[in-house]
C-alpha cells in the first residue's frame, strides 16, 4: 500500500531524501516558508470567523491586514507549489476578513474618535 506522507529521513520515489514538510515538494527543508504558511493560515482564519460577528471588525480588520502581508511576503520567497497553494487561501481568507471588519467598522473603529 502506498503511502501519502513518508517520515523525515526516508527517500521517496523520486529518490530524493523526505524533509518531513507536507508542503515541500523538492525534497528541500523550508522552514521561513513553512511559517509564512502557518502564520498566513491562522490569521485568515481567524479573520474570516471574526468576520462574521459585527463587534469584532477590530480583531477582523487587523487579522486581515496582517495576514494579507504576510502572505504576500510569502508568496514573493515561496518555493513550491503546495507553499503557493495554502498562502493562497491564507491570503483569500485574510482579505475576506480585512475587507468585512472594514465595512464593520475599521481598523480604529470606535476607539479613535
Amino acid at each position: 500500500m502506498a503511502q501519502t506522507i513518508r517520515p523525515a529521513g526516508s527517500r521517496s520515489a523520486t529518490g530524493r531524501r523526505a524533509t518531513g514538510s507536507l508542503f515541500a515538494t523538492d525534497g528541500k527543508p523550508h522552514p521561513l516558508q513553512d511559517t509564512l504558511l502557518a502564520v498566513t493560515l491562522v490569521l485568515g482564519a481567524l479573520a474570516f470567523v471574526t468576520a462574521m460577528f459585527h463587534h469584532l471588525h477590530l480583531i477582523s480588520s487587523w487579522a486581515g491586514l496582517v495576514g494579507i502581508l504576510t502572505g504576500g511576503y510569502g508568496m514573493y520567497v515561496s518555493r513550491t507549489t503546495g507553499e503557493r497553494f495554502g498562502l493562497i487561501i491564507g491570503l483569500g481568507a485574510s482579505a475576506v476578513g480585512f475587507f468585512l471588519g472594514m465595512a464593520h467598522g475599521g481598523l480604529f473603529g470606535g476607539v479613535i474618535t
